[in-house]
C-alpha cells in the first residue's frame, strides 16, 4: 500500500520535516510522493512548527527527509537517491 499518511499512529518508513509556506518543502512533497507511490511505500509529513523540539532540531533545515528514522537529506530532496534507499530492505543503511 502507498500513499501519504497523517496522524500520531502512523507507521511510515519516509518522513518529510517540514512546514506552512515553505517552498522547497512544496517541492519535496512532489518527489517523496512520486518516488514512494513508484516504490508502493507510504510517507508522513509532519510539521515541525507544531512541536518546539521540533523547531529547535530541524527548523533551519526544513525539509528534511528521513527513512527508516536516518536522515537522508535536507533542502532538496534527491529522487533517484531515495528511490535506491527505498529499494533496500528497512533498516539497511544510507544510500
Amino acid at each position: 500500500m502507498s500513499g501519504h499518511r497523517t496522524g500520531p499512529e502512523a507507521q511510515a518508513r519516509v518522513v518529510i520535516f517540514s512546514r506552512a509556506g515553505c517552498h522547497l518543502c512544496d517541492e519535496a512533497r512532489e518527489v517523496v510522493s512520486a518516488v514512494c507511490d513508484a516504490a508502493g511505500e507510504t510517507w508522513q509529513e509532519v510539521d515541525v512548527d507544531a512541536d518546539p523540539a521540533l523547531v529547535e532540531r530541524y527548523g533551519e533545515y526544513v525539509p528534511v527527509v528521513e527513512v527508516d528514522g536516518v536522515q537522508q537529506g535536507f533542502w532538496r530532496v534527491d529522487g533517484a537517491r531515495l528511490a535506491r534507499r527505498l529499494a533496500r530492505p528497512a533498516g539497511r543503511g544510507q544510500a
